[in-house]
């Protein structure tokens, strides 16, 4: 699933006004409006898994459309130390004006793509996924959620719209009410369409089970130790998915 073009453009010139791009005094001062006309070239300097191509070619191409992009690579792709990744080619003032913005969003989801990999990789002889959270940088959801795509992983929630996940903060402000951790997930289980995720986020190997019970869909085991979670996976018996 590719990052929706509005969502790139909206990133992308917000990113582009943050750096002042369209005000580089330095270039302004150096190259002037000389004609100059250069090449760059985009090279890995460490193996990694690629994500975010087509996002540092919208930065160039919002800086200038005459500038030519040409990726040597896709996203999702593994690449070793000196792999050409892209070449860009034109006015030397946009080109300098651009150039950090797109390495800084190239890097950033290349980062997130490769670390997510190592993951992949070392679950992939088990049935379990990796996945992601909502713990990322404000206004940079979309571009870290697609790199976890990238490299292999899945995505959890993207909002808080997408399912229910009862967390820790939301059992004390219901059993303070005076209501069980059953009559929680109960309760959000009949209010939710059937489609729809429940999730609850417990911390011992009996509250998990009782979400089991309650018909929670996902369980999520929160600091638990490995003998913990153990118990929880034998007592689970495959009813719900253990997070």
């Amino acid at each position: 699933m590719r990052i929706p073009s509005r969502e790139i453009r909206s990133i992308v010139r917000r990113t582009l006004r943050e750096d002042a791009a369209f005000s580089d005094i330095t270039t302004n001062v150096t190259l002037g409006d000389g004609d100059y006309c250069c090449t760059g070239t985009i090279v890995a300097k460490e193996a990694g898994t690629v994500a975010g191509i087509d996002v540092a070619a919208a930065v160039f191409s919002t800086v200038d459309k005459s500038l030519s992009f040409n990726a040597d690579v896709q996203d999702g792709q593994s690449v070793e130390p000196g792999t050409v990744l892209a070449q860009i080619a034109g006015p030397a003032q946009s080109m300098l004006r651009a150039e950090r913005v797109a390495l800084n969003l190239l890097q950033r989801m290349s980062g997130i793509a490769t670390l997510t990999a190592r993951y992949v990789a070392a679950v992939a002889h088990t049935d379990a996924v990796v996945a992601d959270t909502r713990k990322t940088v404000p206004g940079l959801r979309a571009l870290d959620k697609y790199s976890v795509r990238a490299g292999g992983g899945v995505n959890h929630r993207n909002d808080l719209r997408d399912g229910v996940l009862i967390k820790d903060n939301h059992l004390a402000a219901m059993m303070g009410s005076g209501q069980t951790l059953s009559q929680v997930v109960q309760n959000a289980r009949a209010s939710v369409p059937l489609t729809m995720k429940v999730e609850v986020e417990v911390e011992s190997v009996n509250d998990a089970l009782m979400a089991i019970a309650a018909g929670a869909d996902i369980v999520m085991l929160d600091n638990m130790t490995t003998d913990q979670l153990r118990q929880v996976v034998v007592g689970n018996g495959g009813n719900a998915k253990l997070e």
